[in-house]
Protein backbone atom coordinates (compact mmCIF):
# COMPACT_ATOMS: atom_id res chain seq x y z
CA UNK A 1 0.00 0.00 0.00
CA UNK A 2 1.59 3.23 -1.08
CA UNK A 3 0.91 6.16 1.46
CA UNK A 4 1.58 9.95 1.83
CA UNK A 5 2.37 11.55 4.98
CA UNK A 6 0.73 15.18 4.97
CA UNK A 7 0.64 18.19 7.51
CA UNK A 8 -2.16 20.18 8.66
CA UNK A 9 -2.47 23.94 8.76
CA UNK A 10 -3.70 27.13 10.73
CA UNK A 11 -7.00 26.41 12.13
CA UNK A 12 -5.68 23.06 13.78
CA UNK A 13 -4.02 24.39 16.48
CA UNK A 14 -5.63 23.89 20.28
CA UNK A 15 -4.10 24.48 23.58
CA UNK A 16 -2.32 21.18 24.83
CA UNK A 17 -1.84 19.76 21.84
CA UNK A 18 1.69 17.53 21.43
CA UNK A 19 0.94 17.53 25.28
CA UNK A 20 0.72 13.93 25.77
CA UNK A 21 3.63 12.87 23.10
CA UNK A 22 6.56 15.29 24.78
CA UNK A 23 5.53 13.32 27.71
CA UNK A 24 5.46 9.95 26.55
CA UNK A 25 8.60 10.09 24.04
CA UNK A 26 11.51 11.96 24.55
CA UNK A 27 12.24 12.47 20.83
CA UNK A 28 8.97 14.69 20.69
CA UNK A 29 10.15 16.51 23.82
CA UNK A 30 13.08 17.39 21.97
CA UNK A 31 11.13 19.05 19.12
CA UNK A 32 9.51 21.47 21.58
CA UNK A 33 12.61 22.13 23.06
CA UNK A 34 14.59 22.48 19.81
CA UNK A 35 11.66 25.18 18.66
CA UNK A 36 12.13 26.94 22.32
CA UNK A 37 15.28 27.31 21.88
CA UNK A 38 15.58 28.78 18.46
CA UNK A 39 12.40 31.05 19.04
CA UNK A 40 14.12 32.32 22.15
CA UNK A 41 11.31 32.01 24.18
CA UNK A 42 8.70 29.25 25.92
CA UNK A 43 6.42 28.78 22.79
CA UNK A 44 5.95 24.96 24.36
CA UNK A 45 4.06 26.43 27.39
CA UNK A 46 2.06 28.51 25.28
CA UNK A 47 0.98 25.73 23.45
CA UNK A 48 0.30 23.13 26.40
CA UNK A 49 -1.06 25.77 29.59
CA UNK A 50 -1.96 29.16 27.12
CA UNK A 51 -5.39 30.16 26.16
CA UNK A 52 -6.43 29.60 22.69
CA UNK A 53 -6.40 33.55 21.50
CA UNK A 54 -3.05 34.20 22.24
CA UNK A 55 -2.34 30.20 20.51
CA UNK A 56 -4.31 31.12 17.50
CA UNK A 57 -1.98 34.12 16.71
CA UNK A 58 -0.35 33.74 13.82
CA UNK A 59 3.00 34.38 15.01
CA UNK A 60 1.86 31.60 17.46
CA UNK A 61 0.04 29.09 15.54
CA UNK A 62 2.27 28.59 12.66
CA UNK A 63 5.57 27.58 14.54
CA UNK A 64 3.44 25.69 17.56
CA UNK A 65 1.64 23.75 14.42
CA UNK A 66 5.10 22.82 12.97
CA UNK A 67 6.25 21.73 16.37
CA UNK A 68 3.29 19.32 17.26
CA UNK A 69 3.92 17.80 13.60
CA UNK A 70 7.44 17.10 13.66
CA UNK A 71 6.89 15.50 17.63
CA UNK A 72 4.58 13.39 16.06
CA UNK A 73 6.81 12.27 13.44
CA UNK A 74 9.56 12.06 15.99
CA UNK A 75 7.37 9.73 18.12
CA UNK A 76 6.44 7.46 14.67
CA UNK A 77 10.11 6.94 14.31
CA UNK A 78 10.88 6.36 17.54
CA UNK A 79 8.26 3.15 16.78
CA UNK A 80 10.92 2.33 13.47
CA UNK A 81 8.70 4.23 11.48
CA UNK A 82 11.02 6.42 8.73
CA UNK A 83 10.14 8.81 6.61
CA UNK A 84 10.31 6.80 3.61
CA UNK A 85 7.60 4.42 4.55
CA UNK A 86 5.78 7.18 2.53
CA UNK A 87 6.06 7.67 -1.32
CA UNK A 88 4.90 11.70 -0.60
CA UNK A 89 4.81 14.49 1.93
CA UNK A 90 2.22 17.59 1.22
CA UNK A 91 1.44 20.54 3.62
CA UNK A 92 -1.29 22.30 4.07
CA UNK A 93 -0.17 26.11 3.46
CA UNK A 94 1.92 26.07 6.67
CA UNK A 95 1.81 22.27 6.82
CA UNK A 96 4.39 22.25 3.81
CA UNK A 97 7.20 24.08 6.26
CA UNK A 98 6.39 20.87 8.41
CA UNK A 99 6.62 18.67 5.36
CA UNK A 100 9.96 19.60 4.53
CA UNK A 101 11.14 19.29 8.02
CA UNK A 102 10.12 15.97 8.71
CA UNK A 103 11.53 14.72 5.11
CA UNK A 104 15.68 16.73 5.95
CA UNK A 105 15.12 19.20 3.99
CA UNK A 106 15.28 21.85 6.46
CA UNK A 107 15.96 21.96 10.08
CA UNK A 108 13.05 22.00 13.16
CA UNK A 109 15.10 25.23 14.34
CA UNK A 110 15.15 26.95 10.95
CA UNK A 111 11.51 26.52 10.14
CA UNK A 112 10.50 27.65 13.71
CA UNK A 113 12.20 30.87 12.39
CA UNK A 114 11.56 30.52 9.29
CA UNK A 115 7.02 30.22 10.39
CA UNK A 116 7.66 33.25 13.33
CA UNK A 117 8.88 35.50 10.46
CA UNK A 118 6.15 34.05 7.92
CA UNK A 119 3.18 35.02 10.62
CA UNK A 120 4.51 38.27 11.30
CA UNK A 121 4.88 39.27 7.54
CA UNK A 122 1.47 38.00 6.91
CA UNK A 123 -0.10 39.47 9.60
CA UNK A 124 1.74 43.05 9.03
CA UNK A 125 0.88 43.00 5.58
CA UNK A 126 -2.17 43.99 5.86
CA UNK A 127 -3.81 46.00 8.49
CA UNK A 128 -6.01 44.23 10.78
CA UNK A 129 -9.98 44.92 9.63
CA UNK A 130 -9.29 45.35 5.98
CA UNK A 131 -9.01 42.17 4.67
CA UNK A 132 -11.15 39.18 4.93
CA UNK A 133 -11.30 35.08 4.33
CA UNK A 134 -14.75 33.29 3.75
CA UNK A 135 -15.64 29.91 2.75
CA UNK A 136 -17.50 29.07 0.09
CA UNK A 137 -19.39 25.57 0.42
CA UNK A 138 -21.08 23.86 -2.15
CA UNK A 139 -19.19 25.41 -4.93
CA UNK A 140 -16.51 24.25 -7.25
CA UNK A 141 -13.48 25.79 -7.88
CA UNK A 142 -14.32 27.63 -10.92
CA UNK A 143 -17.84 28.76 -9.84
CA UNK A 144 -15.81 30.14 -6.86
CA UNK A 145 -13.26 32.04 -9.07
CA UNK A 146 -16.08 33.56 -11.08
CA UNK A 147 -17.79 34.88 -8.23
CA UNK A 148 -14.36 36.12 -6.28
CA UNK A 149 -13.98 37.81 -10.18
CA UNK A 150 -16.96 39.34 -9.86
CA UNK A 151 -17.16 40.96 -6.55
CA UNK A 152 -13.58 41.92 -7.69
CA UNK A 153 -15.29 44.24 -9.92
CA UNK A 154 -17.75 45.10 -8.14
CA UNK A 155 -16.49 46.73 -5.66
CA UNK A 156 -12.81 47.71 -6.83
CA UNK A 157 -10.96 45.38 -4.57
CA UNK A 158 -8.78 42.11 -4.53
CA UNK A 159 -11.15 39.36 -4.36
CA UNK A 160 -9.10 35.64 -5.14
CA UNK A 161 -9.43 32.02 -4.84
CA UNK A 162 -7.06 31.10 -1.92
CA UNK A 163 -7.58 27.65 -0.95
CA UNK A 164 -9.01 24.88 -3.18
CA UNK A 165 -9.71 22.42 -0.06
CA UNK A 166 -12.13 19.87 -1.78
CA UNK A 167 -14.91 19.15 -3.91
CA UNK A 168 -17.14 21.44 -2.25
CA UNK A 169 -14.87 23.66 -0.51
CA UNK A 170 -13.51 26.70 -1.71
CA UNK A 171 -12.03 29.36 0.75
CA UNK A 172 -11.52 33.02 -0.84
CA UNK A 173 -9.26 35.86 0.58
CA UNK A 174 -8.91 39.27 -0.26
CA UNK A 175 -10.56 43.30 0.40
CA UNK A 176 -13.27 43.05 3.36
CA UNK A 177 -15.68 44.76 1.27
CA UNK A 178 -14.90 42.56 -1.80
CA UNK A 179 -14.71 39.09 0.28
CA UNK A 180 -18.40 39.91 2.13
CA UNK A 181 -20.04 41.22 -1.89
CA UNK A 182 -18.74 37.61 -3.12
CA UNK A 183 -20.39 35.62 0.11
CA UNK A 184 -23.56 37.67 -1.25
CA UNK A 185 -23.01 36.69 -4.67
CA UNK A 186 -21.97 32.90 -3.54
CA UNK A 187 -25.50 32.47 -2.08
CA UNK A 188 -27.55 33.54 -4.94
CA UNK A 189 -25.54 31.56 -7.33
CA UNK A 190 -26.29 28.33 -4.42
CA UNK A 191 -23.69 28.10 -2.47
CA UNK A 192 -24.70 25.50 0.24
CA UNK A 193 -22.65 28.19 3.18
CA UNK A 194 -20.63 30.90 2.66
CA UNK A 195 -19.37 32.16 5.80
CA UNK A 196 -16.73 34.70 6.54
CA UNK A 197 -13.56 32.86 8.45
CA UNK A 198 -12.12 34.03 12.03
CA UNK A 199 -8.81 35.37 10.44
CA UNK A 200 -6.70 37.96 10.71
CA UNK A 201 -4.93 38.62 7.32
CA UNK A 202 -6.27 37.58 3.93
CA UNK A 203 -3.42 34.69 3.24
CA UNK A 204 -2.86 33.51 -0.48
CA UNK A 205 -3.63 36.48 -1.98
CA UNK A 206 -1.77 39.03 -3.91
CA UNK A 207 -2.48 41.40 -0.95
CA UNK A 208 0.42 39.10 0.71
CA UNK A 209 3.28 40.59 -1.41
CA UNK A 210 4.83 42.15 1.29
CA UNK A 211 4.96 39.40 3.24
CA UNK A 212 6.32 37.24 -0.12
CA UNK A 213 9.16 39.53 -0.48
CA UNK A 214 9.95 39.00 3.76
CA UNK A 215 10.19 35.25 2.52
CA UNK A 216 12.51 35.63 0.43
CA UNK A 217 14.66 37.77 1.96
CA UNK A 218 14.33 35.04 5.20
CA UNK A 219 14.83 31.92 3.25
CA UNK A 220 17.92 33.35 1.14
CA UNK A 221 19.69 32.37 4.29
CA UNK A 222 18.10 28.90 5.03
CA UNK A 223 19.86 26.18 3.66
CA UNK A 224 17.52 23.77 1.79
CA UNK A 225 18.63 19.98 0.97
CA UNK A 226 16.77 17.58 -0.86
CA UNK A 227 13.89 15.99 1.19
CA UNK A 228 14.22 12.27 1.38
CA UNK A 229 10.64 11.99 -0.16
CA UNK A 230 9.39 14.39 -2.78
CA UNK A 231 7.33 16.95 -1.88
CA UNK A 232 3.81 17.57 -3.36
CA UNK A 233 3.91 21.30 -3.49
CA UNK A 234 0.70 23.62 -2.95
CA UNK A 235 1.82 25.76 -5.68
CA UNK A 236 2.34 23.13 -8.43
CA UNK A 237 -0.33 20.46 -7.26
CA UNK A 238 2.58 17.74 -8.07
CA UNK A 239 6.09 16.47 -6.24
CA UNK A 240 9.10 18.36 -6.17
CA UNK A 241 12.38 17.71 -4.98
CA UNK A 242 14.86 20.28 -6.00
CA UNK A 243 16.23 22.35 -3.37
CA UNK A 244 15.69 26.20 -5.24
CA UNK A 245 12.84 24.74 -6.76
CA UNK A 246 11.57 24.67 -3.18
CA UNK A 247 13.10 27.67 -2.18
CA UNK A 248 11.33 29.53 -4.39
CA UNK A 249 7.92 27.58 -4.37
CA UNK A 250 7.78 28.49 -0.51
CA UNK A 251 8.09 32.60 -1.78
CA UNK A 252 5.33 32.10 -4.60
CA UNK A 253 3.00 30.12 -1.72
CA UNK A 254 2.51 32.69 0.33
CA UNK A 255 0.60 34.89 -2.55
CA UNK A 256 -0.97 31.66 -4.74
CA UNK A 257 -3.86 29.64 -3.94
CA UNK A 258 -3.34 26.47 -2.23
CA UNK A 259 -4.37 23.49 -4.87
CA UNK A 260 -4.85 20.62 -2.23
CA UNK A 261 -7.79 19.14 -4.34
CA UNK A 262 -5.33 18.94 -7.34
CA UNK A 263 -2.08 17.43 -4.65
CA UNK A 264 -4.54 14.78 -3.21
CA UNK A 265 -5.79 13.75 -6.82
CA UNK A 266 -2.25 13.50 -8.18
CA UNK A 267 -0.85 11.48 -5.31
CA UNK A 268 -3.55 9.23 -5.83
CA UNK A 269 -2.91 9.52 -9.75
CA UNK A 270 0.52 7.95 -8.40
CA UNK A 271 -0.47 4.89 -6.70
CA UNK A 272 -1.25 6.71 -3.16
CA UNK A 273 -4.13 4.67 -1.13
CA UNK A 274 -3.41 5.92 2.62
CA UNK A 275 -2.67 9.11 3.67
CA UNK A 276 -1.54 9.76 7.11
CA UNK A 277 -2.05 13.14 8.84
CA UNK A 278 1.07 13.83 11.15
CA UNK A 279 0.15 16.19 13.92
CA UNK A 280 -2.97 18.56 15.82
CA UNK A 281 -6.55 17.79 14.20
CA UNK A 282 -8.22 16.18 11.90
CA UNK A 283 -9.37 18.86 8.90
CA UNK A 284 -7.30 17.32 6.21
CA UNK A 285 -8.46 13.93 6.51
CA UNK A 286 -12.02 15.08 6.22
CA UNK A 287 -11.14 16.89 2.83
CA UNK A 288 -9.11 13.76 1.62
CA UNK A 289 -11.98 11.44 2.23
CA UNK A 290 -13.77 13.95 -0.21
CA UNK A 291 -11.38 14.54 -2.50
CA UNK A 292 -10.97 10.74 -2.77
CA UNK A 293 -13.43 8.33 -1.37
CA UNK A 294 -11.58 5.13 -1.64
CA UNK A 295 -9.23 7.20 0.46
CA UNK A 296 -8.05 5.63 3.62
CA UNK A 297 -6.90 8.16 6.49
CA UNK A 298 -4.98 8.31 9.76
CA UNK A 299 -4.57 10.72 12.19
CA UNK A 300 -1.41 10.49 13.77
CA UNK A 301 -1.31 12.75 16.53
CA UNK A 302 -1.01 11.25 19.91
CA UNK A 303 0.80 8.31 21.98
CA UNK A 304 -2.13 5.48 20.91
CA UNK A 305 -2.45 7.04 17.44
CA UNK A 306 1.20 6.74 17.02
CA UNK A 307 1.34 3.46 18.11
CA UNK A 308 -1.41 2.01 16.31
CA UNK A 309 -0.21 3.90 12.99
CA UNK A 310 3.20 1.86 13.90
CA UNK A 311 1.92 -1.37 13.92
CA UNK A 312 -0.41 -1.21 10.81
CA UNK A 313 3.12 -1.56 8.97
CA UNK A 314 5.06 -3.18 11.30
Amino acid sequence: MSRAFVFPGQGAQTVGMGKALADACPAALAVFDEVDAALGEKLSTLIWEGDQDSLTLTRNAQPALMATSLAAMRALESEGVRIDAAAFVAGHSLGEYSALAAAGAISVSDAARLLRTRGEAMQQAVPVGEGAMAALLGLDLATARKIAARAAADVGEVCQAANDNDPGQVVISGHAGAVKHATELAGAAGARRAMLLPVSAPFHCELMEPAALAMAEALSHVPIEAPKVPLVANVLAHDVAQPETIRSLLVEQVTHSVRWRESVQWMVGQGVTEFWEIGAGKALSGMIRRIERGAVTRTVGTPDEVKAAAASIA
